[in-house]
């Protein structure tokens, strides 16, 4: 099979491209390297993570979104919230640093496993255990800590190691790992066995449902047996719009990353694309001031509408882009004063508060794809929290807007808009931050690219059918093509 795969590590994408290799298809090569990615990336996933899922189908020009995010817990319970989650600051830089809250209280229901279940059902090819296994073999013998991860596993070591369990896979010696130091996670390769035997259902009405309800609540978290018993993935149209020349699918609602990032885009095509070449303090304040217009956009009804629906409706509708590229084109490229958006917590922020037991959580991850003439011209996605949504907006507008190829795209510098500060990650000209500076932007310069900037991963179908595929380099990622 030809293709391409891109992910945050090269055993990753390379699990997929050996899938694609041996006959199987796109569905297929995700299933086994997401699997791959809970051993080579556990900081960031796992059994009990959540997540998305775009597949479209080039036979009859459709594209679905899989919707396997994690829902609030606590169905059947009288009280929920009884005991506090624990805060810690992780720090990208001396200067740059972001609160988490973790503990079991901070648990919400995965659905990865059932996400990629569902995915297998309707529309994978080859036998579910063939596609754990490579992920079974390397948590059972170990992966060697890339520098990349080793970065990783430094920043987060506080959230890794807080726990007797986590000191046992995470530590040696009463020490972090370090680059070079092997991962053996015997406890994850037992989990992907009894997954592999007794399919994904295990996890949500097995034993290992009753283990995972049972550990959590022993810890304080509010997990029932009915909440995975009840744990359903759906089934969702993408958000659809178009902007220079091209057709823009991702992830709709209640998630906000998708509709946000389409609004970007179609404003971007209401300015007739980018304001300036490829890092120009134009270019950047374009971006930047779309930003600003992303973050009003979640103001008032947005909350409401990510549930009960026509908010991309509102978003999209052509008087009310009217009104902000009127605003943008007086803004650009003049001093800027006064134009602060608080941002909050993320996900909270953007529903008002935690929704009851049972309630899907929204989410900024963003699995995007950009066609041309209704061919795939570019996939995206990106890890990165906060910044996942400017990352993958700087991508598309690197590739469509500016014409780079997509390993360029993803490695170019970027900037990211909080409250009143402009993030400027390492790498961009000086000459060209001082002239955005000038503008009256309050910068933050970073002196180098980090994966606090989004951790971007891409596959490009270029003009002459041919494929590229990259991983983003802050994350140790990794392109591999099949042809």
């Amino acid at each position: 099979m030809r293709g391409a795969v891109a992910a945050g590590h090269p055993l990753t994408a390379e699990a997929g491209a050996q899938v694609l290799a041996d006959g199987g298809n796109a569905v297929d090569a995700c299933i086994a390297a997401a699997f791959v990615s809970w051993v080579t990336e556990s900081p960031l996933t796992g059994p009990g993570a959540g997540g998305f899922m775009l597949v479209h189908r080039a036979a009859d020009d459709s594209t679905r979104v899989l919707d396997h995010f994690v829902a609030v817990p606590g169905l059947g319970l009288r009280r929920r919230g009884q005991t506090e989650m624990d805060s810690v600051d992780v720090d990208f830089t001396p200067e740059s640093s972001q609160v988490f809250r973790i503990g079991a209280a901070s648990c919400a229901v995965p659905g990865g496993v059932a996400g990629l279940g569902e995915a297998h059902r309707q529309f994978a090819s080859l036998p579910w255990p063939e596609l754990l296994a490579p992920a079974i073999e390397l948590a059972r013998e170990g992966v060697e800590m890339t520098k990349p991860q080793a970065y990783l596993h430094a920043i987060l070591d506080l959230i890794l190691r807080n726990t007797d369990e986590g000191r046992s896979i995470y530590g040696r010696d009463g020490n972090r790992l370090v680059a070079g130091d092997r991962l053996v996670m015997a406890d994850l390769a037992h989990t992907l066995e009894r997954l592999a035997e007794q399919g994904a259902d295990d996890f949500y009405r097995g034993e290992l449902a009753r283990a995972v309800v049972q550990h959590v609540r022993e810890h304080g978290g509010d997990f029932t047996r009915r909440d995975f018993a009840d744990y359903r993935v759906i089934r969702r149209r993408p958000i659809r719009t178009s902007f220079l020349g091209h057709d823009f699918e991702s992830n709709p609602p209640p998630s906000t990353g998708g509709v946000l990032i389409g609004l970007g885009a179609r404003l971007l095509d209401r300015l007739d694309g980018p304001a300036g070449p490829a890092g120009s303090a134009e270019a950047m304040a374009q971006v930047v001031e779309i930003m600003r217009e992303q973050e009003a956009a979640r103001g008032g009804p947005f909350a409401r509408e990510l549930y009960r629906g026509g908010l991309a409706r509102r978003l999209f509708d052509d008087r009310c882009l009217q009104a902000t590229t009127r605003r943008l084109r007086r803004r650009l490229p003049e001093v800027q004063r006064g134009l602060n958006n608080m941002l909050g917590e993320f996900d909270l922020a953007a529903t008002g508060g935690i929704p009851r037991p049972g309630v899907r959580f929204t989410s900024g991850m963003a699995p995007t794809l950009v066609l041309r003439d209704r061919r795939p011209r570019l996939v995206v996605g990106s890890a990165g929290s906060l910044r996942l949504r400017g990352a993958i907006l700087q991508v598309i507008v690197n590739v469509v807007g500016h014409g780079l190829g997509v390993e360029e795209a993803i490695d170019r510098p970027r900037v990211h808009l909080d409250e009143s500060h402009v993030h400027s990650e390492g790498g961009h000209d000086p000459s060209e931050l001082d002239r955005l500076e000038s503008w009256g932007y309050e910068l933050a310069r970073w002196r180098r690219r980090n994966l606090f900037f989004g951790g971007v991963s891409g596959v490009e179908f270029r003009e002459d059918g041919t494929l590229a595929a990259a991983g983003d380099p802050r994350r140790g990622g990794h392109g591999v093509v099949i042809e």
